[in-house]
């Protein structure tokens, strides 16, 4: 898992020396039209199609669960840095008493980034900065 991690913030670390031209954001739109997608492949049957998540996301569900939350920005996505979102993806909840599945298997490191920049390319500039400031600096 370390091992993917460091791969994955080196490619973290080139896309952002690519992308002077919109420094806010680490990624450029070609990262966030490959993880466009993925997103749709793998995480929009629960999370929505634009990330929106599901509208009673605070609510426990029948069984339960927390239904999935929203990664637009408007849940607690922007709380998390890159490397708790990368575990997070790769590891799912179930071990922490969630349903999401672990996508460890399924999509590269390189995937799992492309699948943040497509969500957080959702997140206003107010929450995006707010989430730079504390996780990028």
């Amino acid at each position: 898992m370390m091992h993917l991690l460091k791969s994955g913030i080196v490619l973290l670390l080139l896309v952002t020396s690519f992308n002077t031209a919109a420094a806010e954001r680490w990624y450029n739109q070609a990262v966030v039209d490959y993880g466009a997608p993925l997103f749709q492949q793998n995480c929009a049957v629960c999370h929505g199609v634009n990330a929106e998540g599901t509208r009673e996301w605070k609510k426990l569900d029948e069984n339960g669960n927390y239904p999935p939350p929203p990664l637009d920005g408007t849940a607690h996505a922007w709380h998390h840095s890159i490397p708790q979102l990368v575990r997070s993806i790769k590891e799912g909840g179930v071990k922490l008493g969630g349903v999401m599945p672990a996508f460890g298997q399924k999509l590269t490191n390189q995937e799992v980034l492309a699948v943040i920049a497509y969500f957080q390319s959702k997140w206003p500039d107010e929450v995006y900065k707010v989430w730079h400031d504390r996780n990028m600096q």
